[in-house]
């Protein structure tokens, strides 16, 4: 599914809650679709059960799944009202990276190329 990295200084379950995250926004989990047990993906990751239920409690909370009772996780569909307010949040946390950015002498145009490299586009020239 994914690499871990254990060397990082980032905890593993938050970087497990990154790697999840980028596969339901990039639609590669689909809305409904059951995550791997706690169980199974610890096995496969080879860490900690405890870690997985944490990095799931963590999707569940930023409302990225849901759980059923005795079924396991599922990728929560999107809720455009949510969305709305996530939306609102992920807006302003932006701006005040972009403001530090140029602060620290990055420029419009390497923002932009930054946005593209995301999108998995090609940067401007």
């Amino acid at each position: 599914m994914f690499e871990l990295d254990i060397r990082s200084r980032i905890p593993i379950y938050e970087q497990l809650v990154e790697k999840l995250k980028h596969l339901i926004i990039n639609d590669v989990l689909q809305q409904d679709e059951k995550l791997p047990s706690v169980r199974e993906l610890a096995q496969q990751l080879t860490i900690n059960p405890n870690t997985i239920q944490k990095a799931y409690r963590e999707l569940e909370a930023q409302g990225y799944t849901y759980s059923v009772k005795g079924k396991g996780s599922f990728v929560n569909p999107a809720s455009p009202s949510r969305d709305k307010e996530k939306l609102a949040e992920v807006r302003l946390e932006l701006r005040k990276l972009f403001a530090e950015a140029m602060y620290i002498g990055m420029t419009a145009q390497e923002i932009v190329e930054l946005i593209d490299e995301v999108k998995g586009g090609t940067p401007h020239d």
